[in-house]
């Protein structure tokens, strides 16, 4: 089927190790709304948009209606799943995500009928959920805004695939119900020339579990925020993140986990790879540890692999703490070549130096990929990365 922050110009800040702009007001009080007006068009140099090649991206700034036909949605499995629309308002929908920057508040503004996914309380769901949204042409302008609903006690995987090309701005809105175990899985397997922003956020229930799982392969520019906040004690929330650049290509991935609960946990882990000259990665993680969030864990983790000559990775870790009253907290960030032991290791095991690079890459990733617990999914990913690997060596 087919569906179809002010500038803070005089804000203050410093610079860390990386010579990543750090604003020093805290990440709660960045401006959230459904008006486009309150969003100007991003010029490059706010701290929200300063690592993204925004000349690029016009189009999808555009408060403007999507192409029709830009882009075809195809919803399967899991035949229970009620799947409807909802209108602007119209509740659930904007009720856990208010678009944070320009590319979110239009494709919010701009898709009259969002796709709601509803899954029943006290439900397991043995199939996969698959959202699958293909692009039908390069700079073809799509808006999308996805609402899935998880009852309480429900337990369920959904997948959104985006393939194809197109300029697209999409939005996805999560609901997890008390005691639910829910699993959301987003791929990114684009055509060379496509170009994606998107704000994914999800409201974890009393007791709750919730997966969020990032991989993006492909496109020309991707950046996805995803944010998490909680609606009572005792919810777990882990965001995991995958990504390979090419020549060219820039992926960039932001996070938020809004601990505003007590005895909640978070998780943030994303590894990525680049190679060929100008290949860019950005990863931004944010934590913020509310005062009333007492007895909370959070950790996150942000780990690159260059490959060639020419790449550039950036990694910004954010911890804010409000409270003394936590289990414990921490980031780490890494980049680096490949570890000479271990390719060392491998050659000496009579392993040529190609196959050792495949298998260190491989291992890589693999403990990631393998979460999403879906072979076909894991084995395809698996597949395209080694592909991506065999790019290098021509």
């Amino acid at each position: 089927m087919t569906l179809i922050t002010p500038e803070r110009n005089q804000a203050q800040g410093h610079t860390d190790s990386s010579a990543a702009f750090v604003p020093d007001q805290s990440r709660a009080e960045r401006k959230t709304s459904f008006e486009p007006a309150d969003f100007p068009v991003p010029h490059g140099r706010e701290e929200e948009w300063c690592f993204t090649p925004i000349d690029t991206l016009t189009n999808l700034f555009s408060d403007a209606a999507g192409d029709d036909g830009a882009v075809t949605v195809d919803v399967s499995g899991a035949q229970a799943v009620v799947a409807d629309t909802l209108d602007i308002g119209e509740a659930p929908r904007g009720t856990v995500l208010t678009p944070a920057d320009r590319a979110a508040v239009v494709a919010s503004a701009n898709t009259e009928q969002a796709l709601h996914l509803k899954l029943d309380n006290d439900t397991e769901y043995a199939e996969p959920l698959r959202v699958r949204v293909h692009g039908e042409g390069a700079g073809r302008r799509s808006n999308a805004h996805y609402v899935i609903e998880a009852g309480r006690h429900s337990k369920a995987l959904v997948i959104l695939e985006h393939t194809g090309s197109a300029d697209h701005t999409g939005n996805l809105e999560v609901v997890v119900g008390d005691g639910a175990n829910l699993t959301v899985v987003s791929l990114q397997q684009w055509d060379d020339d496509a170009n994606h922003l998107g704000q994914h956020d999800a409201m974890v229930g009393r007791d709750a579990t919730y997966r969020h799982i990032v991989v993006t392969l492909g496109g020309n520019v991707v950046r996805l925020n995803s944010n998490v906040k909680y609606a009572g004690p005792g919810g777990d929330a882990t965001l995991l993140g995958v990504y390979f650049a090419d020549a060219g290509q820039h992926l960039e991935h932001r996070s938020f986990v809004d601990h505003n609960a007590p005895r909640c946990r978070s998780l943030v882990t994303y590894k990525g790879a680049l190679q060929g000259d100008t290949a860019r990665t950005v990863w931004v993680g944010d934590v913020l540890i509310r005062a009333e969030a007492e007895g909370i864990e959070t950790y996150e983790l942000n780990r690159n692999l260059v490959l060639t000559d020419g790449a550039r990775a950036d990694s910004v870790p954010n911890l804010e703490i409000e409270t003394g009253d936590i289990e414990g907290a921490g980031h780490a960030s890494s980049t680096g070549r490949f570890d000479d032991e271990q390719l060392f290791y491998l050659q000496a095991r009579g392993i040529p130096e190609a196959e050792a690079r495949r298998l260190v890459v491989r291992g890589f990733f693999a403990d990631i990929i393998a979460k999403i617990g879906v072979p076909e999914v894991v084995d395809g990913l698996m597949e395209a990365i080694e592909d991506e690997l065999a790019a290098t060596e021509q």
